[in-house]
């Protein structure tokens, strides 16, 4: 690699050795992403869930820089249900990268729920094709915060 050349982090299925620093990234880039919204659980029932529900049920991938882990992607049948990154990586592709591959691993098409309250997620998400379906007013998670259902079609028809 030339002087001044980073690396970019490999992007790998997750392992069971992962789910702490997996949960470390949710926590600290909900914290930075989120700082206004309520969370629902303690920092230990989200590394118990990352640890005994999100891995094992969950197509799980994570962006692993020299061992350790900056990023993760997780996803179900037809849903992108968490992408979080380190919050010192974010704006630097890495992203992209992991819409790429949930596409790739997803291609009848994906939806995805934000919290309104996250304009840069939903931003990013619309410039990656998806497009906003549905709104709600939070009744229905348990943050109780306004959130936004967007859906990418890769027929490119309205959902």
């Amino acid at each position: 690699m030339a002087a001044g050349a980073t690396r970019s982090p490999d992007l790998r299925p997750a392992r069971p050795a992962d789910a702490g620093q997996v949960a470390d990234v949710w926590l600290r880039s909900f914290a930075a992403a989120l700082p206004g919204v309520r969370r629902a659980h303690s920092d230990d029932e989200v590394r118990r869930w990352v640890a005994e529900v999100l891995l094992p049920t969950h197509d799980v991938w994570v962006a692993d820089d020299g061992g350790t882990v900056v990023g993760l992607l997780a996803l179900s049948d037809g849903r992108l249900d968490q992408l979080y990154l380190a919050p010192d990586r974010r704006g630097r592709g890495l992203g992209d990268r992991f819409v790429a591959l949930a596409k790739q691993r997803q291609p009848g098409g994906l939806q995805l729920w934000t919290f309104q309250a996250n304009e840069p997620a939903w931003r990013f998400y619309l410039r990656h094709g998806f497009v906003e379906v549905e709104r709600t007013d939070g009744s229905r998670n348990e943050e109780r915060e306004p959130d936004v259902r967007l859906v990418w079609d890769p027929r490119g028809c309205p959902p």
